[in-house]
């Protein structure tokens, strides 16, 4: 971790679980004043530790409970070939997450869609159009167990 103090460390837990905290409230459970926790929290926003502060939405209530695994072999493996393909899903919102991964994929990607008759119009209408693009195996989720987005500091 880039050198963190007590202090950073606090805040970082503090506002992965409530980035909605005034910096008041932030301040009093870090054991800050308003002034010096703002300080340290523009600090560690320069410094790329905190990238944005965002709310979480439950998929489920907005009748996006669908969660597709996919696994996508490319045709080329050519650098230019590789950036067409990361650059094309940045412009597929229902593509929430995407890792170039080692072994026999190349890349995996984490779509959510409403039911697996949106995954099947997107798979026909987008996925197999990416640039690129030579296999694709999807997998869907069952359940749900375990979800957080907070970072095991």
């Amino acid at each position: 971790m880039k050198s963190l103090d007590t202090t950073d460390h606090r805040i970082l837990v503090e506002l992965q679980q409530r980035a909605d905290l005034s910096m008041q409230e932030l301040g009093d459970r870090v054991g800050l004043s308003h002034t010096p926790c703002w300080r340290r929290v523009k600090r560690l926003e320069e410094r790329g530790l905190i990238t944005r502060r965002v709310a979480l939405l439950d998929a489920a209530s907005l009748d996006l409970a669908v969660n597709v695994f996919v696994n996508v072999n490319l045709k080329r493996h050519q650098e230019n070939a590789l950036n067409r393909f990361e650059e094309a899903v940045q412009d597929v919102p229902e593509i929430v997450e995407c890792y170039t991964v080692s072994g026999e994929t190349d890349f995996m990607l984490r779509v959510v869609v409403a039911d697996v008759g949106a995954y099947e119009r997107l798979l026909k209408a987008t996925l197999v159009h990416l640039p690129e693009v030579g296999n694709l195996t999807s997998t869907f989720a069952l359940r749900q167990v375990k979800y957080t987005t907070a970072l095991p500091l």
